[in-house]
């Protein structure tokens, strides 16, 4: 017996959702790694800034707070990324579309090779 959701959708049904979703927006990937990217690049630019902040003796310092820093960061370049402030994600995803599309392009030249070579190859060599 199947699950059936509250709305009515069996679960086989909700399992082709993301497919579609996929489908609407093929690039939500690209968008996704190109932001990630622009959060890390931004992260690693503010990493030395704060690293030449004194840790407050009042409030902390050791271990926990560097470790809470880093989080601190991360977040930070999360923030940077969204706001789009760098202009950094627009480029990396030309570029990773740009890059997809030469992957799928020398594929397609490598089944051409690979199919013409089987046709070739399918002929009978006469005996002697």
């Amino acid at each position: 017996m199947d699950a059936i959701s509250p709305v009515g959708v069996d679960a086989a049904q909700m399992n082709i959702l993301p497919a579609l979703s996929a489908k609407a927006n093929p690039h939500a990937n690209i968008d996704a790694s190109a932001q990630d990217f622009e959060a890390m690049f931004a992260t690693t630019l503010l990493k030395p800034m704060f690293d030449t902040i004194p840790v407050n003796s009042m409030f902390g310092g050791g271990n926990g707070e560097e470790v809470m820093r880093t989080f601190l960061l991360q977040e930070y370049g999360k923030i940077i990324a969204k706001t789009g402030i760098l202009n950094i994600a627009p480029q990396v995803k030309t570029e990773l579309i740009r890059a997809q599309e030469g992957a799928r392009g020398s594929a397609r030249k490598t089944d051409k090779v690979d199919k013409s070579s089987s046709e070739k190859g399918s002929g009978r060599v006469a005996s002697r």
